[in-house]
């Protein structure tokens, strides 16, 4: 009885013993993320600052920090990332800085030329209405919701992306070009009808996000990155690529962008659809003979010379705060991948040591090969939503 006694003792002894070395090793890993962002964020400010003008840095280009424009469609997320600091650290002098960046997109509530003001305004203030419940905030977000409806097409019941007539798509004989990325921009309708009232914009949303899932998804549940629409009669006219390694390929990021955004869908109304949706989406992403071990994926998983292939830290990044938020819809397991690409991340692979990579946190993330644009290098994107999945890891284990 004395043996059997000692050993369910050390049994309990050693789980207990496991489980805690576990989280001291978890906390550790979230210590050393946010003191290693406060560091390395607070020498791009500095940069910033000194300017004495508004530089918003996006990625690094001929080994310099590429600043962009204010209706550049990644322009939210530097000022997003102040609001995740503050969040993460509760200094002031994070929110102060919050403030002043999100601020200077304050035009973009009327940009009508591209659907990436809901990548931009949500970014910056969604999570500055969430942090503040500043009336001006949210007026800009309803506002900025107005602009976004603008270009949806209602015989397609879909948001045209890019316009058909302008740039390299211009060149490409399309109508209505609808992009996986998309998705993203729902959120901003959602939030904006839930602020003013106005039903229209959670409809419109709605739409979108159904007709997604008709026709952006092969059987296998990966996604095109464009479908054309015919935007008078409606149907679809073509399903192509843009950023991806071949029409068929399923583009890293896009993936992330689908598994995302119907988890946002799901969060918005509750329609277990969505939810199912996204859990398709998480078997073909992690079921993928081509993911790597680290979870950390090629920037398509059809590229051709996997697995000498660059990596996409953004698309983790995204799918890990997806999955973040799709674990607290009931399905636990999800969080235990999230959390192994948080470690791939937080680890010396990907996550830049303060005085590197010009500034920026995570290093190895692709913008579009077919392009030319931003092969291996840091994101803006990146690090936001590595940032965002932090705070949602964090606020996940306080409950």
């Amino acid at each position: 009885m004395k043996k059997i006694l000692l050993s369910i003792t050390l049994s309990i002894w050693l789980t207990s013993s496991c489980s805690t070395a576990a989280k001291n090793t978890n906390d550790k890993i979230i210590s050393n993320d946010v003191a290693l962002a406060t560091h390395q964020i607070g020498r791009q400010v500095e940069i910033i600052e000194k300017s004495a003008i508004f530089l918003n840095p996006r990625t690094v280009k001929d080994n310099k920090i590429e600043y962009i424009a204010i209706d550049d469609w990644t322009s939210g997320f530097f000022p997003g990332t102040m609001w995740l600091m503050y969040d993460l650290t509760k200094d002031i002098k994070w929110k102060k800085l919050a403030v002043k960046y999100t601020e200077n997109l304050d035009s973009i509530k009327y940009l009508t030329s591209h659907h990436d003001v809901g990548f931009i305004i949500n970014c910056s203030y969604g999570n500055a209405y969430k942090q503040t419940h500043k009336e001006a905030y949210k007026s800009v977000i309803i506002e900025a919701a107005k602009s976004l409806s603008t270009r949806f097409r209602p015989s397609a019941g879909v948001i045209q992306s890019w316009d058909e007539d302008r740039g390299w798509q211009g060149t490409k004989g399309w109508m209505c070009p609808v992009i996986i990325d998309n998705m993203m921009n729902l959120e901003l309708l959602f939030k904006a009808s839930d602020l003013s009232g106005d039903s229209s914009f959670r409809k419109m949303a709605i739409s979108h996000a159904n007709v997604t899932m008709q026709n952006h998804f092969r059987s296998d549940f990966s996604c095109y990155h464009v479908v054309d629409y015919d935007k008078v009669k409606g149907g679809v006219r073509s399903k192509c690529t843009a950023q991806g390694y071949s029409n068929e390929s399923a583009w890293a990021r896009g993936q992330a962008w689908a598994l995302y955004g119907y988890s946002v869908c799901y969060r918005e109304t509750k329609n277990k659809k969505y939810l199912d949706f996204a859990d398709k989406i998480f078997n073909f992403i992690f079921s993928n003979k081509n993911m790597p071990a680290d979870l950390i994926p090629y920037w398509d998983f059809n590229a051709p010379n996997i697995p000498n292939e660059p990596r996409d830290a953004s698309a983790a990044a995204i799918m890990a705060s997806a999955l973040y938020e799709l674990s607290s819809f009931e399905r636990p397991g999800y969080k235990k991948i999230a959390d192994k690409i948080m470690n791939s991340l937080s680890s010396p692979a990907y996550l830049a040591i303060v005085g590197t990579n010009s500034n920026f946190l995570l290093m190895h993330s692709v913008g579009s090969i077919p392009h030319g644009n931003e092969i291996d290098v840091p994101l803006n994107y990146a690090d936001y939503y590595f940032l965002e999945a932090l705070t949602r890891k964090i606020n996940l284990e306080k409950l």
